[in-house]
Formats: structure tokens, sequence, C-alpha cells
């Protein structure tokens, strides 16, 4: 594992899979178990070119990679984010790894470069689903929380521009939206084949739901059991 440099607020917490660690910035919005179920919700397949929307510090791709890495071959990453601090801490995770599949774009979604047309097998995407102002908030980390500077119909718009034919994605949503979540991402093109809705207690009503969807798939979707997430 490479030395790197943290600075005062920087921390490097354990992402508990064979000591990798990711950085932190005790500052800024900093990742929630939605995260986590995400990446163990995707699923991987050998010589997949993944794409990380709304990427943050990273969390989602890099512990998909962690959970995926020894069983899967030739896996590569691009993770987009609009905050520069925050890409910036995916950067120094990546080094800190030792990890060289890795690159990073940091940008608008809606400016997505033409580069990237059709270009991933699998995009994850953790993203903003609430709605509403800043409230108590700042700034940086309402943006990432609620839909501000980036909503679901551009979030869909971006992911059918950056997925190959046949490519997935899978994202994590509010459960009160799936409805509008399956029709936005059916007029791009994007079937969802996939749904797993998650709850605080057995019985308790969903308060998420995990989304697999393909591009220029065939309707015909699989609902899995709802997963407890006792927070």
């Amino acid at each position: 594992m490479e030395n790197i440099v943290l600075s005062e607020f920087e921390v490097a917490e354990d992402m508990l899979i064979d000591d990798l660690k990711i950085v932190q910035d005790t500052r800024l919005y900093r990742f929630t178990s939605d995260s986590v179920l995400l990446s163990k919700f995707a699923s991987a397949k050998n010589g997949d070119t993944v794409a990380d929307f709304c990427a943050g510090s990273g969390v989602v791709a890099f512990h998909f990679y962690a959970l995926h890495r020894k069983e899967k071959q030739r896996l590569t990453f691009t993770l987009f984010e609009l905050q520069k601090p925050l890409s910036e801490l995916s950067k120094k995770t990546a080094k800190l790894n030792e990890f060289d599949n890795f690159s990073f774009v940091c940008g608008r979604l809606q400016e997505i470069p033409e580069e990237y047309r059709e270009t991933f097998s699998l995009i994850l995407c953790n993203p903003p689903y609430e709605k509403g102002g800043f409230d108590n908030e700042s700034y940086e980390k309402a943006i990432c929380r609620k839909e501000i500077t980036l909503n679901l119909a551009e979030i869909a718009k971006a992911a059918a521009f950056a997925l190959k034919f046949g490519g997935r994605i899978a994202m994590v949503h509010r459960a009160d939206r799936v409805a509008e979540v399956c029709y936005t991402l059916k007029q791009v093109n994007i079937e969802v084949k996939r749904l797993q809705f998650v709850s605080g207690k057995d019985g308790d009503t969903p308060y998420l739901v995990l989304i697999e969807g393909m591009k220029g798939g065939k309707p015909s979707c699989k609902v899995s059991p709802t997963l407890v997430n006792e927070r």
C-alpha cells in the first residue's frame, strides 16, 4: 500500500475488505449505507468497463471493485463527480491502494464528453434522490443528497448516452419514487430488469429501492425479496 499525504481533515478509513482503505474528508459529504448496498447489489462480468456516476469520494466503485477483483478480470473504472474536492479524494484512494485501473472525470454529467459515448458496459449510480431546498445544510453537502444540480431525467439521459447496447445500470433510489425511476429509464430505452426493495426492519415499509436496468433490454423484471438493512 502506497504512502500518501493526508490533509488535516482527511482520514483513511477501513473498507473492511482485504485491508483496503478509502480516503474521506470529515468536512465534506461522507458515504452512507446506501453506497455499500448498491455495490453489493450490482453484478460484475469479466472485462466490464464501469462508470460511477455521482461518484462522490468513490466508495461505490471502490467497494464494488474490492468485492469482485479476485474473481473478475480486466475491470476498469471511470469516476464522474461534479465537486473537485471529492474527486481528489478518489484519486488519493486509488493511489493509496495502488489501483491503476481507475480514471477520474470532474464535471457535470449533463456535459459528459463525447469520448464516452457508448463506452461503458456497467454504470453504478447513487444519485441525489431527495427533493427540496438547502435547509440547514451546506451547498456542498446538499447537492450530494438533493436534486439541485442534477435530476433523475438528466441522469437517465447521460446513462443512455454512455452505455453500450446491452449495457447495465445499477442504481439506488427512494422506494416511493420507483414508478418514476422505471418510467424515466424506459423513456431512454433502458429497461428495468431487476428490483430489490430495502426496509429498516422486517415488515417495515421499504425506504429504498435497488434497480438494475439494461439498455435495449426486453420487458421483464425480477423482483427480489426485500432486503432488511437495520440502521
